[in-house]
């Protein structure tokens, strides 16, 4: 299984081919100091195998942004070694930070731009960005991942939106790489040419006159000339189209572009497969073998081992379905992909983001700061006699489902999963909830659907199926809809 092979990125033996990309926990303080359950949520990943471990944004200078992780001095290093001791004392789990830079946000939308940035001021994140690598080596880090996506400074260098009219600028596609290219040369100064250096950054803006992957591919290209060790891919995620609240600053995934980068339950799986695989054909026509990262509501091991085997990605990487299920590689190593918590994307840890809370999983149990630990054995939830007593009704365009509490086995039931059948499709999971009811909205009379349902508890042990119920939706009245527009 391609999944499970090892793969060497610069001296960096990732075991497996499953990355957890960075993504924001706030369990740090405003300190931005390494803490207990920071250490905890990373070595949660190692417990499980993960392959390569992208630690959250870590800020490379000391503007202000809540809880965020910092480099930006070396008083910052003994927490980050901590935290490497303990990933690597737990599993051969390779962890890197996601250094990154941003620029200032107010309260009543107002944001700073690359534009207004001074000579000095370049000059100085490019220094801060090398230096930062450099504490991170120290720190015991098997690499780095520069943070060149979404909202922030790189990225905005690279946008095709970047206002600048120098030698960084933005109508020119040399322009606006210029910046990523000195970041680059100082990083390698600082660190050497023997120790992993990653980037992330967009397949596609997914903003109006963003750029595209038809970009992407020449920027990933000149990335790689320049000496990167993988690529990793993200969608939108960006200030220009975010929606501003009243009193808070702009989140950036609040726009069409910030459903793209975290797309939703509404999304189709793999949304956005097609754009890494784009990048990776074109830059391996031209010579280069980087690694690149496919990312986006990639959860089934089937689909992540697919990618592989077609050449269209070269490791997988999983944000919010590792958030939900850190064991997902130790279950496919042990053949128990069944006793996989499916994420649901119902993006919960996204709303915990925007709103400065710990990020945690709905799908734990609850006020769980952490994924429970993994357990092989046990008795799964079930129903007495097989019973769950599931009944469906018709309700103005709407299919409601109830059924009965399920039995604990081993541990307490934590959730259902609803699965539905479309006239004669295989069953998809429509909704993991906590209650024992659902409403489906997303049906269309005319069709016939069948239900059923399955309890679980938090390490994945699901009941047999309850017993599957059909139902043929009707069609509406156009009649009387036509009568009450006459």
């Amino acid at each position: 299984m391609k999944l499970l092979e090892p793969l060497n990125v610069n001296g960096m033996v990732l075991p497996n081919r499953v990355a957890v990309p960075a993504m924001v926990t706030r369990l740090s303080g405003e300190d931005g100091f390494v803490n207990d359950d920071i250490i905890d949520r990373y070595v949660r990943y190692a417990q499980g195998h993960v392959g390569l471990i992208v630690v959250e944004a870590t800020a490379v200078h000391g503007n202000k942004s809540g809880p965020l992780l910092r480099l930006s001095s070396d008083e910052f290093i003994d927490g980050h070694r901590r935290l490497t001791q303990r990933v690597h004392d737990t599993s051969d789990s390779k962890v890197v930070p996601q250094i990154i830079h941003f620029l200032k946000v107010a309260r009543n939308g107002w944001r700073q731009t690359i534009d207004s940035l001074s000579e000095e001021d370049i000059e100085s994140i490019i220094r801060q960005f090398g230096e930062a690598a450099a504490r991170a080596r120290a720190a015991g880090y098997d690499g780095v991942e520069l943070h060149s996506a979404h909202a922030y400074t790189l990225s905005s260098f690279l946008s095709r939106r970047n206002p600048r009219r120098d030698g960084y600028d933005g109508r020119t596609l040399e322009g606006r790489l210029a910046m990523f290219g000195r970041v680059m040369e100082s990083v390698r100064r600082h660190v050497g040419k023997d120790w992993a250096v990653g980037v992330r950054f967009l397949a596609e803006e997914a903003i109006k006159e963003g750029y595209t992957v038809e970009d992407a591919k020449r920027i990933a290209l000149r990335m790689a000339d320049l000496g990167v060790d993988y690529i990793s891919l993200s969608v939108g995620g960006k200030f220009e189209d975010a929606v501003h609240r009243e009193g808070q600053p702009l989140y950036p995934y609040t726009g069409y572009s910030g459903d793209r980068c975290m797309p939703g339950d509404w999304y189709p799986a793999m949304p956005h497969a097609h754009l890494p695989a784009a990048i990776k054909q074109y830059i391996n026509a031209k010579g280069f073998s980087v690694p690149v990262f496919s990312v986006g509501k990639i959860s089934d091991p089937v689909d992540a081992e697919r990618l592989l085997q077609e050449g269209k990605a070269d490791i997988i990487g999983m944000a919010r379905q590792l958030l939900a299920d850190p064991d997902w590689v130790r279950k496919v190593e042990e053949s128990r992909t069944d006793r996989i918590v499916r994420c649901i994307y119902c993006n919960v840890c996204k709303q915990l983001d925007e709103k400065f809370k710990e990020v945690n999983c709905f799908l734990w149990p609850k006020n769980a700061r952490q994924a429970p630990p993994d357990d092989a054995g046990g008795e799964a939830p079930h129903w007495p006699d097989g019973d769950a007593g599931l009944k469906l009704e018709t309700e103005r365009g709407r299919i409601k489902l109830a059924w009965k509490a399920a039995l604990p086995g081993t541990a307490a039931v934590t959730g259902y999963n609803v699965y539905r059948i479309e006239a004669e499709d295989d069953p998809v999971i429509v909704e993991a909830g906590k209650t024992t009811k659902y409403t489906d909205a997303n049906v269309l009379g005319g069709l016939r659907y069948g239900y059923f349902v399955r309890a679980h508890d938090a390490q994945g042990r699901a009941s047999p199926p309850s017993a599957v119920m059909h139902l043929d939706m009707p069609l509406p009245d156009l009649v009387a809809s036509e009568a009450s527009h006459a």
